[in-house]
């Protein structure tokens, strides 16, 4: 994988992020976005999807840009 469809799917991931309205389905999101992702570029999908979940789960009160409950 090279690191050019990374950088597409992370943008991908970051905009589809930005559309959920609440912390669980963000960290729904991340945590599907962050298994595929580590799958694809080779590491753990398990690991991802914590890490990913994570990051979804957290954004909002990490002051992510773009990442507030509606």
């Amino acid at each position: 994988m090279t690191f050019r469809s990374l950088l597409l799917m992370s943008a991908m991931a970051t905009t589809l992020a930005g559309c959920l309205e609440n912390d669980a389905q963000r960290g729904v999101a991340g945590a599907a976005g962050g298994a595929v992702i580590a799958g694809a570029t080779g590491g753990n999908p398990l690991g991802g999807a914590v890490v990913g979940g994570a990051a979804g789960l957290f954004c909002r009160d990490l002051n992510v840009p773009g990442c507030r409950n509606n």
